[in-house]
């Protein structure tokens, strides 16, 4: 028998954190598109037949009501566009088939936000005419996306990174019965101020203070924008990762050198200020209580846009019945404000969202087929030459890391098991000191 000091764990999901290649992702055919939503009205009064451009994978499928049951809302950040969630490190990880938000499953879709990718922006011939967006005008098109065109009366989950975390919390009580669950990643809930406006102000007026920018109607980007990047670099900078990646002073020059010319060339310097200052009026604070769906805010520590010691996360996440914070250590795999793009590290809390808000309590499900049968060829893939395996369970998480040269067949074994679903929802003895009584009594404690 097992003593009272063995404690059982369930493991919720589990991850490989295996090279984003291994990820069967090939099958994914993103539709993108544009919609006009006429007279969009913003805040500021303006008026404008508004372009809405998005990507969907997938299809819509509604329930016995009619009502939609697997549209899935994801919103890019600052600067960012719906197409950076096709790369290899996100939807490799999270659309593929069996994955958590399998597309085949789910309707997924990723609006560019105005000001952003191919959607409505400064840049498109107004410049600093164009109307002066804020993160609630940006929830609005979207909403109406969604109902006027894409048919869409209902979320199964709201999430985003960055702004798009921002954005998933203004959902939240702007629309509070529209979807199941939300799930703001890398964002606080509270007016930006303190560093966070000093940094922005400090990107705005790098460009605002050119005169090249000339209002505006300039016909080469003015230098300013070179200017603006530093603030930005930093924003978005993890100390460890640079550390690792320039631990000298050469490197670092160069590093720095390479990034701020790789955010300058993307960037127009109108649509730049106009997508920093849309933030100026975001403050989810005074709303929070009117917040009905399941929260989960995910936030880690190496961030320097949300720095862990504002505490602001877990004070204003408490005020919501049932939310719940979470901040991330910080570890190799962590990537500053970046991390909110890097599902292999939080994907188990999604998994556990999702679990808790499924529209029926979980059934019993027959295993995996292929757990059934050992001459599929899933049993013949062979294991990186490294990988992880991210274990959460009802105990906490823990990662099992594998060197495939030290045991080959055992890496493969453990490798395939994860891969086909061996280990989800499976109980897992923890033993306790003094260890496991056979029968009665105890047994010596392990060394």
């Amino acid at each position: 028998m097992v003593s009272a000091n063995t404690k059982a764990l369930i493991t919720l999901a589990v991850l490989l954190l295996a090279p984003a290649s291994l990820a069967d992702n090939d099958g994914l055919d993103p539709h993108a598109d544009s919609k006009v939503l006429q007279d969009f009205t913003f805040d500021d009064g303006s008026v404008l037949d508004l372009r809405q451009h998005y990507y969907t994978l997938g299809s819509p499928r509604r329930d016995d009501d009619g009502r939609v049951n697997n549209a899935v809302l994801i919103m890019h950040g600052t600067t960012g566009s719906g197409d950076g969630f096709l790369s290899d490190h996100f939807a490799g990880v999270l659309f593929g088939e069996g994955q958590l938000l399998d597309a085949s499953r789910y309707y997924l879709i990723l609006p560019d936000a105005i000001g952003h990718g191919l959607s409505s922006k400064p840049s498109d011939g107004l410049r600093a005419r164009f109307p002066k967006y804020t993160y609630d005008d940006m929830v609005r098109a979207q909403y109406r996306l969604l109902t006027e065109h894409l048919g869409v009366d209902h979320l199964r989950l709201v999430t985003g990174t960055s702004m798009g975390g921002m954005m998933s919390w203004v959902w939240g009580y702007t629309y509070p019965q529209f979807m199941d669950a939300l799930l703001p990643l890398a964002s606080l809930p509270v007016e930006i101020a303190g560093r966070n406006r000093m940094t922005r102000k400090m990107i705005i007026d790098a460009v605002t203070d050119d005169p090249a920018w000339n209002g505006g109607d300039y016909e080469e980007q003015p230098p300013g924008l070179k200017e603006a990047m530093y603030g930005l670099l930093f924003m978005v900078s993890s100390p460890l990762q640079y550390q690792l990646q320039a631990p000298t002073r050469d490197s670092a020059e160069a590093l720095m050198d390479t990034l701020v010319e790789r955010y300058r060339s993307r960037i127009d310097a109108n649509d730049l200020i106009y997508a920093f200052d849309a933030s100026r009026f975001y403050n989810p604070a005074p709303h929070l209580e009117k917040i009905q769906a399941p929260l989960l805010a995910i936030n880690s520590a190496d961030d320097q846009v949300n720095p862990p010691e504002l505490g602001i996360l877990e004070r204003e996440t408490a005020r919501i019945p049932g939310a719940r914070a979470v901040v991330l250590p910080i570890t190799d795999m962590t990537r500053g404000h970046s991390t909110h793009s890097r599902p292999t590290i939080w994907g188990p809390y999604l998994a556990q969202l999702l679990a808790a808000t499924a529209p029926e309590a979980p059934r019993e499900e027959a295993p995996p087929a292929v757990l059934l049968d050992t001459t599929d060829s899933a049993w013949d893939v062979k294991a990186p030459a490294v990988f992880q395996a991210r274990f959460v369970t009802t105990e906490g998480a823990f990662t099992v890391q594998v060197h495939r040269e030290w045991a080959p067949r055992g890496a493969d074994r453990f490798y395939q098991l994860v891969r086909n679903g061996f280990y989800n929802g499976v109980h897992i003895n923890r033993v306790m000191p003094p260890g496991i009584s056979p029968s009665s009594g105890s047994a010596p404690t392990p060394p």
